[in-house]
């Protein structure tokens, strides 16, 4: 979500904005932290799917 504030907007309308914002529902990343299991190192993953290009 993008929200513009223009130059020379009023407090109330800045405020209005910055509390609908808050009240909108957002992705929470940290709820998968660490919950991929790798069986190999990433950066070898990497360069096999890089090498799969050529």
């Amino acid at each position: 979500m993008v929200t513009v504030i223009k130059k020379g907007t009023d407090k109330k309308e800045i405020e209005k904005a910055l509390s609908n914002l808050k009240s909108t529902k957002r992705f929470d990343a940290y709820k998968y932290c660490g919950t991929v299991k790798l069986k190999e190192y990433p950066l070898a993953i990497q360069k096999k799917m890089r090498d799969e290009w050529e």
